[in-house]
């Protein structure tokens, strides 16, 4: 939900505000140490294990600072934090989204991290992930985790089936085609969700907006060519229809490890539920590869990730603590521990050391970032997926024509950027 002053924003604003530190109700005592809450959204069976071990690093290292960690489920951290940071009662770091940073930095709920200890090692991360985190010019998200999608894919199934990676969508079909002749399984099973639809956009050299001239783009004639590709990988031989179910994500994943499909498009936050699957006992089975390119002749695919962000709301000595936190989660050091506990990418170069590129899923990905297309520095941009999502869903299940789709896709964003014209 958004802010608001109903009674029930209110009592959900306290109620969080409890869970909160910033001010007097923190518990902090005059000599004692400064506790800081950090809402953690990464997925609590397999990364919040490595964060947890961290934060009590962090403690042994810095008796003058307390940590109290709250893993807060992804889906509903958005909102949270928006009716806390409304009623000031939000934690002093979030593992915020990167789609979420400009926009709670337009609100004024975090705080410009510019010269700060927090950002002390800017120069370490990749600039493209700072640019990512800048609002306005200023920086409000020191760069957590990074990721990308790519196309993935089981080397054994291709290689029976005398096919490599595909360069092109056309390719993909052919190949396609060859594995289920040589395997007797689909060679590729899509995603109806837009954020995965958004490579094809890219591929055309689209995207839903165009950020700069202020224009919808979603409905021009670009995206069409691009969406027509991605409809076309639901029917085909080799070619898995589409999932509309609302577990459809977990059917795709599960149908890959198994090796019950050869390839799909995925990001690195499934590295470790990769090889948990029969198919990549081998780790080195799982072939990562760029996303093929549209008709531009270029592939892209979206740029995601978190920042470690800090709330304007919480008082210097808290604010304090929390950049001193920041900065030891986004060291060198930690940046290699999580990559090799969790198998995500690190955000800064010193961190893909030699045992973290020992990993196969993280050297693979690495070598796709180049193709990541970083988010326009748009407040709302995250926010437009949710109706392109809700308009692909029927168009890939044959409940509504590609043109229909886009057509309401384009008036609900308009809604959502009032000031942008079609």
């Amino acid at each position: 939900m958004r802010r608001g002053i109903a009674a029930t924003a209110l009592v959900a604003s306290l109620a969080l505000a409890a869970t909160a530190c910033g001010g007097s109700d923190s518990g902090d005592s005059a000599d004692g140490p400064v506790t800081i809450t950090w809402w953690d959204t990464s997925n609590a069976t397999n990364e919040a294990p490595t964060y947890q071990a961290l934060v009590k690093e962090f403690e042994a290292a810095n008796k003058d600072v307390k940590v109290k960690y709250v893993n807060v489920p992804f889906d509903q951290a958005q909102n949270k934090f928006d009716t806390a940071a409304g009623s000031k009662g939000a934690p002093d770091v979030l593992r915020s989204e990167v789609g979420w940073t400009p926009a709670f930095a337009k609100k004024g709920f975090f705080a410009p991290l510019d010269g700060t200890e927090a950002l002390a090692d800017q120069a370490k991360f990749q600039p493209s992930l700072i640019e990512q985190a800048k609002y306005e010019g200023k920086v409000y998200g020191v760069p957590f985790t990074t990721d990308t999608l790519a196309f993935v894919y089981n080397k054994d199934l291709f290689k029976k089936a005398g096919v490599e990676a595909p360069k092109t969508w056309d390719d993909l079909k052919k190949a396609a085609a060859k594995i289920k002749d040589k395997t007797g399984v689909d060679g590729y099973w899509g995603s109806t969700q837009a954020y995965y639809a958004q490579t094809f956009l890219y591929g055309e050299g689209t995207d839903t907006v165009d950020a700069d001239a202020k224009k919808i783009t979603v409905a021009g004639a670009e995206a069409k060519k691009g969406y027509g590709t991605w409809l076309s990988l639901f029917d085909g031989k080799g070619l898995h229809k589409a999932d509309t179910t609302a577990d459809a994500y977990a059917h795709i994943q599960e149908a890959f490890v198994n090796g019950k499909v050869a390839a799909i498009m995925q990001g690195p936050w499934e590295i470790t539920n990769f090889y948990k699957g029969s198919a990549f006992k081998d780790k080195n089975n799982l072939g990562i590869a760029t996303v093929p390119a549209g008709s531009s002749g270029k592939a892209g695919a979206p740029t995601g990730g978190h920042n470690l962000s800090v709330y304007a709301g919480s008082d210097e000595a808290h604010q304090k603590a929390a950049m001193k936190f920041v900065n030891f989660m986004t060291s060198q050091k930690a940046q290699e521990t999580i990559a090799l506990k969790n198998s995500t990418l690190p955000t800064r170069d010193d961190a893909y050391t030699a045992e973290v590129k020992a990993d196969p899923g993280i050297a693979g990905y690495q070598t796709v970032l180049a193709s990541a297309q970083p988010r326009p520095a748009l407040p709302e941009y995250s926010s437009l997926w949710g109706p392109v999502d809700t308009e692909l869903l029927k168009v890939a299940g044959g409940k509504e024509s590609l043109d229909k789709g886009l057509s309401t896709a384009e008036t609900a964003i308009a809604k959502l950027v009032p000031d942008f014209s079609k």
